[in-house]
């Protein structure tokens, strides 16, 4: 790992990468890479996962795909020098920030997303001129394998390598001097990464997660707030950390919400054979999940499957924020229903948490999308919409709080992985001798005076 990280280090001291062509020549070979094997990239996550082919495109590959494009497209410009308009008090001179890069970076992927979730990060620190070392998670293990096996045997090592392991490969490499290190995963790993970037000092992104409400009021077109919301929740078997975590419905149409969920739910046929649902990752998350249904709770599903990793789309209700459903990140296709009828003390009871990483509200009258808006402090969400602001470059991505610090995509990534340097570039023909010695009052009076045009 210190060799790795030492080539890389001398490689990055070429300034080799801070050359746009050389930038956009290993974005076009990640792109290439991804695009001729994407049938061993299905297979690896089909068999981690029984994620379909379809579902594979949507939401791993094509998001890459796009991350890639709008890099290629734009990265002359954010790589360009921009120039700032400078203050009376330093006339004459000319101010202007350049972009550089950071150096060389870790990024540390999550399991749910293996693809997307490492390597849109890869991409971004790419286009702003890095050098990069991926660990992705050991967990989906196949797709580790493949990502290592392509991206190894593609890439010189000295730009970017996948590294594997588990947690004591990732513990060595947060021992590392890293001029950058972005994690996604959990809260509780987050601050393991965290205090360890600390000892060197190393900037951080950390993309996290939390308990993401949805709010469903009485005005709201019920029907495509069911679809939109249930498509959202059951994607990747609820292992989405921007899913909604559970819904607060107004006691007017939780009835109907209700029997519109169910009736979606039959209608889609979540199941592995038809290509729309995923296993559970583990056995472990399996039991913490199977734990989390209560027979006396559930209005539809709570079957399980362990030998299958199979948890059938889950609707509970009669859930009280006590529950212990309610104590931690779902993370898995189960969503407790929680009614209101003030939304005053329903967004009281949602501020008592962490600030998630999302939220969505459901309605069709402007001033309470405002109020929720105005009230909830969360990293994204959408209105009338769940999980679908990710697919938009332009709207950065990331957490607030215990959500997340920091954020991605787009310009954001770029800007993630970017230091702004700026500069005071000051002529010698002329200099104002206001600062020097000896001070008086009449200089104290003109720069008093200057100081105020700022």
């Amino acid at each position: 790992m210190k060799q790795i990280i030492e080539d890389q280090k001398s490689f990055f001291n070429t300034h080799t990468t801070k050359n746009i062509d050389f930038r956009i020549k290993q974005l076009d070979a990640l792109q290439a890479v991804l695009k001729d094997n994407e049938s061993l990239l299905n297979e690896a996550i089909y068999t981690d996962f029984k994620k379909s082919e379809f579902d594979t495109y949507v939401s791993e590959l094509a998001l890459l795909y796009n991350d890639i494009k709008e890099a290629k497209r734009n990265i002359k410009k954010w790589s360009r020098k921009k120039r700032v308009s400078t203050n009376l008090l330093n006339f004459p001179a000319s101010s202007y920030i350049i972009p550089e890069p950071l150096g060389v970076c870790l990024v540390i992927g999550a399991w749910n997303y293996p693809y997307q979730l490492s390597l849109a990060p890869v991409v971004a620190a790419l286009a702003a001129g890095n050098t990069v070392v991926l660990k992705p998670s050991e967990l989906p293990s196949k797709t580790s394998e493949v990502m290592a096996k392509l991206i190894n045997e593609n890439f010189d090592p000295k730009v970017f390598k996948v590294i594997e392991g588990g947690v004591s490969e990732t513990t060595e490499l947060l021992k590392q001097d890293f001029d950058k290190i972005f994690f996604t995963g959990s809260t509780k790993v987050g601050k393991i990464v965290y205090k360890a970037a600390a000892e060197n000092l190393t900037p951080v992104t950390l993309e996290m997660g939390g308990k993401s409400p949805a709010f469903v009021t009485e005005d709201c077109n019920l029907k495509m707030t069911v679809k939109r919301m249930m498509w959202a929740k059951f994607l990747n078997a609820g292992q989405t950390c921007i899913a909604p975590d559970y819904v607060m419905v107004h006691e007017k149409v939780k009835e109907k919400f209700l029997e519109l969920v169910k009736n979606e739910i039959e209608e889609e046929h979540f199941k592995f054979e038809n290509h729309n649902y995923v296993q559970i990752i583990n056995d472990d998350n399996f039991d913490r999940l199977a734990a989390m249904i209560k027979p006396e709770q559930v209005y539809f599903g709570g079957n399980t499957d362990i030998k299958a990793r199979y948890i059938q789309p889950t609707i509970l209700q009669n859930v009280s924020f006590s529950d212990s459903v309610m104590q931690e990140e779902i993370f898995g296709p189960i969503l407790p229903v929680i009614a209101y009828t003030n939304l005053d003390k329903a967004i009281t009871e949602v501020r008592k948490f962490p600030k998630p990483l999302s939220c969505y509200v459901f309605t069709d009258d402007k001033k309470t999308k405002q109020k929720i808006l105005n009230e909830v402090s969360f990293g994204g969400g959408a209105i009338n919409d769940a999980v679908m602001h990710i697919s938009n470059p332009n709207l950065p991505f990331g957490g607030v709080g215990q959500s997340g610090i920091g954020n991605y995509h787009g310009k954001a990534g770029f800007d993630c992985f970017t230091h702004y340097k700026s500069i005071l570039d000051k002529p010698t023909w002329l200099e104002l001798p206001i600062k020097y010695y000896p001070h008086t009052n009449q200089k104290l009076k003109w720069i008093k005076r200057l100081m105020s045009f700022q």
